[in-house]
């Protein structure tokens, strides 16, 4: 009370310095509040209102649960039980997750009977079970030695193996017996899974009527979501997604970009065609190669567009006028018919700097684009389309000018993955051509095979590249570039080795019908048939009859 007379009173001897009021207050302090401060766990009014807001709301919680009724501790009760049992339950799936993957990691190879119960207890095939046991399979393929089971030879593993995989990803067994030749097992099961998935949708500029940064920003204004398709490719774009039609954009109809896939710019450029140079493009629908290469030709020089299908034409001629490409013909003939001199277009069918050859084949690149791929191509179609391709790259050979000064180049390609379609018919044209294998001048993709199973292949074949969708995020491709250096066509090699048997059985057949000629004219002496020896005068009565008469 004194301290706070003389605060109110104000007088000048209280003030007169900070210290002096600095005491009075502590003194204030200590007579007033020391009692409650000396005790720092204990809890005081003045305490409370230095709680935090979480600890004051901790006590509230602790005073109402202080005034709770029997009935509110029974239903705590009842709560604590729920979740112990919910907690039993977890324990008990936790540990027949443990037994099954126990399970899993023992495979063991079902028999038959246990697969023919599968399929008629389950129609169709439980997808799930096969997975799993493609997994299991799988594992102990790539540890054989020491998990296979005792009396299992690896065939039994991967008989069963391309069965489930078969039914799995819906192929046939053929093709399937293909595919397992040509992949390891752990690269196979990426290849198929990528088919699944389709491919990005790619595009590529038209660099004759505007440039790729224009262009990108022109689709962005319009909700174009895109990216450059890579540091290989300085026209190709990827569109993610996008708000409007990319196949009816303005840009589109003007022709400042093709709708073209990632694998099909790569022909082109491993083809590299030069200004005013005279290029082939033997199967050219739908157009999007030959419209590349005129874009690298800058519209000089001629390409000659061919394709054997007249309806597939109609596409080729809108892109090209739609795309401003002027310097192409297009043409309705047989590839095969081309080397073949014309005599009244003795320049027209030949003597080309550069052709490209885009074969058509079975089509195991594009399965994501054409799943029925799977199920309808057999031994004899992979056959049918080797013949086709053997006879189309010996026609696009010959078409080629070996003494061109910029050129003599053939770039063969196609869609298809299978090593019969491909480094076989590659093989094929070495053998039968004056022409030698170069490097594509592409920085990625796979090398060729150089041998497989039991073919052996020339050693070039490692300059050829191969495309996966599961690597490289593209369609299955496979580009070949040949260099021509000399226009005649080699003699066949087995000529020597014919005539040389056909030598042998000659003299038997000279000796033999002799004797039978010599009783066959006494027989007809006897008769008195003696007609060759009428026809013998006849002869040499005609130059008598031409004589002049004599004067």
């Amino acid at each position: 009370a004194k301290a706070k007379r003389g605060l109110c009173e104000g007088s000048a001897a209280d003030l007169s310095s900070d210290g002096e009021r600095e005491g009075d207050i502590w003194e204030i302090e200590e007579d007033g509040s020391g009692e409650e401060m000396v005790d720092d766990y204990g809890a005081s009014s003045s305490g409370e209102d230095e709680l935090l807001p979480i600890e004051k709301a901790a006590l509230k919680q602790k005073s109402d649960r202080g005034g709770l009724g029997e009935d509110d501790s029974e239903e705590e009760e009842e709560e604590e039980k729920i979740s112990k049992q919910k907690s039993e339950q977890k324990k008990e799936e936790n540990a027949d997750l443990q037994l099954n993957l126990d399970i899993d990691e023992e495979f063991r190879l079902p028999t038959d009977e246990q697969i023919e119960r599968e399929n008629i207890l389950s129609f169709p095939p439980d997808l799930h079970i096969i997975h799993q046991r493609i997994k299991g399979n799988m594992e102990v393929l790539q540890d054989f030695g020491v998990k296979r089971e005792e009396g299992r030879t690896r065939q039994e593993y991967l008989a069963l193996l391309r069965r489930d995989m078969a039914a799995y990803y819906s192929y046939s067994d053929f093709l399937l017996g293909k595919l397992m030749d040509i992949f390891p097992l752990p690269e196979l099961i990426n290849f198929l899974e990528a088919n699944e998935v389709p491919r990005p949708v790619t595009i590529r500029t038209n660099t004759l009527k505007t440039r790729r940064r224009d262009l990108a920003q022109a689709l962005i204004n319009r909700g174009v979501n895109l990216d450059p398709l890579g540091k290989w490719s300085k026209t190709g774009l990827v569109i993610y997604d996008s708000s409007v039609p990319i196949g009816a954009t303005p840009e589109y109809l003007a022709g400042h970009y093709m709708l073209q896939g990632a694998s099909s710019l790569l022909p082109v450029m491993a083809l590299a065609p030069q200004e005013n140079e005279r290029v082939l493009d033997m199967c050219c629908a739908p157009g999007g190669k030959t419209s590349y290469i005129a874009q690298l030709m800058k519209n000089t020089g001629v390409i000659v567009a061919n394709d054997s299908n007249a309806e597939r034409l109609r596409s080729v001629v809108g892109n090209l006028h739609r795309l401003g490409v002027s310097n192409a013909v297009v043409s309705n003939c047989d590839g095969r018919q081309f080397p073949k001199v014309s005599p009244y277009c003795p320049e027209v069918l030949g003597g080309f700097d550069r052709v490209l050859l885009d074969a058509p084949c079975s089509g195991t690149g594009v399965i994501s684009k054409d799943p029925a791929v799977k199920t309808n191509k057999d031994e004899k179609d992979i056959l049918r389309c080797a013949h086709l391709q053997k006879e189309l790259i010996l026609s696009a050979i010959d078409s080629v000018n070996a003494a061109s000064e910029t050129g003599g180049y053939i770039v063969y390609c196609t869609c298809s993955i299978t090593v019969e379609e491909n480094e076989w018919v590659v093989d094929y044209a070495l053998k039968k051509r004056n022409v030698r294998l170069v490097p594509t001048g592409l920085d990625f993709g796979k090398e060729g095979f150089t041998r497989f199973k039991d073919r052996r292949f020339h050693p070039s074949l490692r300059s050829t590249r191969r495309f996966y969708p599961h690597t490289h995020n593209m369609d299955g491709f496979f580009i070949a570039k040949f260099k021509k250096f000399s226009n005649a066509i080699p003699k066949a090699q087995k000529e020597p080795a014919v005539e040389a048997a056909s030598a042998v059985p000659v003299p038997d057949a000279i000796t033999e019908p002799q004797p039978k000629m010599k009783k066959l004219e006494g027989s007809k002496a006897a008769k008195g048939q003696k007609k060759p020896q009428s026809a013998l005068k006849k002869r040499h009565c005609l130059p008598a009859q031409h004589r002049p008469a004599k004067a």
